[in-house]
């Protein structure tokens, strides 16, 4: 009840470890609603930049972060000492796929024993991590259990999973719904009511399984209809249809149908990677989950499909792919953001290294790319650059790209996103995917 009454009147102090894409929207949510928080990273760059007051993700403003570091509400700091003077501990690490595209829990399993080294009577603990259902049971639990303290007396245990979408302007942690839960009724409660104290809208699940099998569920959502999209679209190249046509139609009807979109693969670390954590966690059930491993093939394959349609574009006019000069547009895996993770733009740069392709591109939020033993840098766009490159593919449709600007200065605009589709007037110009 003490520990209650102390969340109610945000007199409790919280740290969050990993302090990415995930860690510090969550931060600044806490540290504006009233809550002292510090952030908790291994990257020195990261924490010099918030206790300084400086932001290093692009839709965080220096300005938002200044002001509650100059308040005393936002610190950082690269090490764990006095962990245990912190009332709330929130895991935000990331959780990759390994090269045999295995859950890859290296950063989970460091920042528990951490929290275990220091884990003290009346800590909560909420792991926000997107990992397989089980995590917190089979993982998190045993290694704090093994300091003799009990989950739900001594300390509190839940998961949370994070729900952030970079770049969106319309939700954020505040109006997003989040969904909690804990590995006893004591912990839920806690938990419940430490995130309602700075999200509108908080629910409550029966177990962290379900809850973890929440936001699986939801990229998994996205993935396999994305995959649909894609094959779709392949087969509509093959019979002449225009599949942005088709998804533009079928949006009119209002009931029974969600558009999805093709594009050159899928990036960012959700969807990707979460549907890979059940797919794995599925085989411990003797279960398969084919349609997953289906739709993750069809997704990685579509870089490769990108390199076929660029070969077959520059074969019509009687130019090799070889030795060509192709310059790409966009490069991080979403519009209007600069995080290139998993981003489909890397694997296309690197194929077409193989291809000994001359390749150049442009990205308002990506400055610099390493893809092998070669650095890329950025261009800066002009009408003699793109007139001197064979193919100009757009992959990334970041919204400040004058595009009919760009094709009216390409020799062929290859459109991954149908970005150009009102240029009615540049049709000879553009081919679409």
């Amino acid at each position: 009840m003490e520990l209650l009454k102390r969340i109610k009147d945000k007199n409790v102090s919280v740290a969050v470890i990993g302090m990415g894409y995930v860690g510090l929207p969550l931060m600044l949510r806490m540290a504006e609603s009233g809550f002292k928080v510090t952030g908790i990273d291994l990257d020195i760059n990261k924490v010099n930049a918030i206790n300084s007051g400086n932001s290093y993700i692009e839709y965080i403003t220096h300005e938002q972060i200044k002001y509650l570091v100059d308040s005393c509400r936002l610190s950082a700091q690269s090490n764990d000492d006095s962990l245990e003077k912190f009332d709330v501990l929130i895991i935000c690490v990331p959780t990759p796929i390994d090269i045999n595209k295995e859950p890859d829990l290296k950063y989970i399993n460091s920042a528990v024993e951490m929290v275990a080294g220091h884990l003290r009577n009346g800590q909560i603990i909420i792991l926000e991590s997107t990992t397989f259902p089980g995590t917190t049971e089979e993982i998190v639990l045993p290694v704090l259990s093994r300091t003799g303290m009990r989950a739900g007396k001594d300390f509190f245990l839940g998961f949370s999973p994070e729900r952030v979408d970079p770049g969106n302007k319309r939700y954020g942690i505040k109006n997003t719904p989040k969904i909690v839960s804990g590995v006893t009724e004591d912990c839920t409660d806690l938990i419940y009511t430490f995130y309602s104290q700075f999200i509108d809208n908080v629910y409550r699940v029966s177990c962290t399984k379900t809850a973890e099998m929440v936001k699986i569920l939801e990229n998994t959502f996205r993935s396999v209809n994305i995959a649909l999209v894609n094959q779709l679209s392949l087969l509509c190249h093959k019979m002449e249809i225009d599949i942005w046509e088709v998804i533009e139609a079928a949006s009119t009807k209002p009931f029974g149908f969600m558009p999805f979109y093709p594009g050159p693969g899928v990036g960012g670390h959700c969807i990707p990677v979460d549907p890979l954590y059940l797919s794995w966690k599925a085989k411990e059930y003797d279960f398969l989950l084919s349609l997953v491993e289906i739709a993750d093939n069809i997704n990685s394959n579509m870089p490769y499909v990108v390199i076929d349609r660029i070969e077959d574009i520059l074969n019509n006019v009687n130019k090799p792919l070889s030795y060509s000069k192709i310059m790409l547009l966009g490069v991080s895996y979403k519009q209007d953001i600069g995080d290139t993770r998993e981003s489909p733009a890397l694997k296309i740069i690197k194929l077409l290294q193989q291809k000994n392709c001359q390749v150049i591109y442009h990205d308002p939020y990506i400055g610099e790319v390493d893809i092998g033993n070669h650095k890329y840098f950025s261009q800066q766009l002009s009408g003699q650059l793109l007139s001197s490159c064979d193919c100009t593919v757009l992959l990334t449709p970041h919204s400040n790209y004058d595009y009919e600007w760009i094709v009216k200065n390409s020799n062929i605009f290859f459109d991954t996103r149908n970005a150009t589709n009102q240029l009615k007037k540049y049709k000879s110009k553009i081919i679409k995917l």
